[in-house]
């Protein structure tokens, strides 16, 4: 079976995150949020790195339950700063906290953190059209550049295009990748 290029075939959590959830569509608000939290603490890292300390940051951060995350107080982040087992950055810790009620808003606004995501593409996937790996499209720089407006930090259109990678809102398998559903 052919993967995307990106996939380290020797890693196992590496081949379960492309098969099994990267660019699967998601909508429900948890696991948004959840892979929004771990897309800004990825970077200037690897997504491996964020992918073996996944259920780490699960355990610290309260199941990604939104509403705990946006109460943490400076104690919870300085028993954050002393776990480990995840990446400890007190500038990503506090800005997903500053995150959490950010996005605790746009559900106010929209209903649904999913709602306002999906409300960008008219709630459909956007397919490769390029033959070139692209890093940041259009899409990303928009939707960034309203997220930095309300507020969140490590929000980037990089990250914003990796985010929409792993939440299927755009689908960027390889052309040869068994995952593609494409006509490319």
């Amino acid at each position: 079976m052919k993967r995307c290029f990106w996939v380290d075939e020797n890693s196992p959590i590496y081949v379960k995150y492309h098969d099994e959830e990267w660019g699967k569509p998601k909508y429900d608000d948890r696991e948004l949020f959840e892979l929004l939290i771990l897309e800004s603490f990825q970077a200037g890292l690897s997504w491996l790195t964020v992918l073996k300390k996944r259920e780490a940051f699960r355990v610290a951060f309260d199941n990604f339950n939104v509403k705990k995350v946006a109460n943490y107080n400076e104690q919870k982040v300085a028993q954050l700063l002393e776990n480990a087992d995840i990446i400890r950055s007190k500038s990503k810790i506090q800005s997903a906290i500053n995150n959490a009620k950010i996005f605790m808003e746009i559900q106010k606004e929209y209903g649904s953190f999913a709602e306002y995501i999906w409300g960008f593409t008219d709630k459909k996937i956007i397919k490769r059209k390029s033959k070139n790996l692209q890093i940041s499209t259009p899409l990303s720089d928009k939707i960034s550049k309203d997220l930095k407006k309300r507020g969140m930090k490590y929000v980037g259109t990089v990250i914003i295009y990796s985010y929409l990678q792993a939440i299927g809102i755009v689908n960027d398998h390889d052309k040869y990748c068994f995952k593609n559903t494409t006509d490319n």
